[in-house]
């Protein structure tokens, strides 16, 4: 089942990337709305603000078909395998980009302006306005269809799977290891609320980091080397005890916080960090802590 599992999610997560890479190539040679929250768009046009706005909105719309022009460019020089063209037309591209992002800058100021509370960051309508603006009004309703029976189904696996988890390990080991099956059922109940609610303030919480992948991959950064670690030493290190990895796990774990908070690593390297600390300390730790045990 684990290696199933890990057959099926790596392509689909080079799959989701492989998307999001297409969608940027895409906007490099259309003109992207200046903001693609539409919402927030939408009630700065109505305000008092409203004709600045759309003054911006004109000035991008000329700036990103520069840059459309200057990507064109790029790429007949890159055909033709021209190095001076190759690197005066990259030059001209950035130009272009600065420019249009300094206009659309310009716009995000002008609607925090006319709402305070509002998220400069449209990360995470990107892809949602590229599917309602670009594809067909069927095949639009089949993906909205498929993001919410895909997340209700991981939402009911997860939220089931933390609450059998808590009761057997630890309500039914702590608390009441001789209980009825009613009182196991209501703790369950009660454990999946608990969860239930903890998700939703992560979720609250993640909402805030930009983009909502990358946000999941460094949350998931910060346990997966430790995780993949121990199921390392337990496939190939067979001869290391269980304490010591579980104190290695600790370990490693901690190291892995200290370089996210104290340290400017790229949160891929996490997993590396969390891995090889587990592997190492459980080698180490186990010459020390199961030599008495042998005794």
């Amino acid at each position: 089942g684990l290696l199933l599992n890990g057959m099926v999610k790596i392509p689909m997560q080079f799959f989701i990337l492989f998307i999001g890479a297409m969608v940027f190539v895409f906007y490099q040679f259309e003109t992207p709305p200046i903001f693609f929250n539409t919402v927030e768009t939408q009630e700065v046009r109505s305000s008092d603000y409203g004709d600045q706005f759309h003054s911006l909105e004109e000035k991008y719309e000329i700036a990103a078909a520069e840059k459309e022009l200057k990507a064109r460019e790029l790429i007949s020089a890159m055909r033709a395998e021209d190095e001076q063209n190759i690197n005066e037309a990259e030059i001209e591209l950035r130009e272009a980009h600065q420019n249009a992002q300094g206009i659309r800058d310009e716009a995000i100021q002008l609607m925090q302006e006319n709402n305070p509370d509002m998220d400069p960051k449209d990360t995470n309508y990107i892809f949602l306005g590229f599917v309602t603006e670009y594809l067909p009004a069927g095949l639009v309703g089949l993906i909205i269809a498929a993001i919410i029976a895909a997340s209700m189904s991981s939402t009911s696996g997860e939220l089931n799977a933390l609450a059998s988890t808590t009761v057997v390990d630890i309500y039914k080991r702590i608390f009441k290891q001789e209980a009825t099956d009613r009182q196991y059922v209501i703790a369950s109940k009660v454990a999946t609320i608990i969860w239930g609610t903890y998700a939703i303030i992560l979720a609250e919480y993640a909402s805030r980091l930009g983009s909502l992948i990358e946000a999941v991959n460094i949350l998931g950064s910060l346990f997966y080397g430790t995780i993949l670690g121990i199921f390392l030493v337990a496939f190939y290190f067979k001869w290391v005890k269980g304490s010591a990895t579980f104190y290695a796990a600790f370990i490693a774990e901690a190291a892995v916080i200290y370089c996210y908070v104290f340290t400017d690593m790229a949160f891929l390297w996490f997993n590396v960090v969390g891995c090889v600390g587990v592997i190492a300390c459980a080698i180490v730790l186990n010459l020390f802590i199961e030599k008495p045990a042998q005794r």
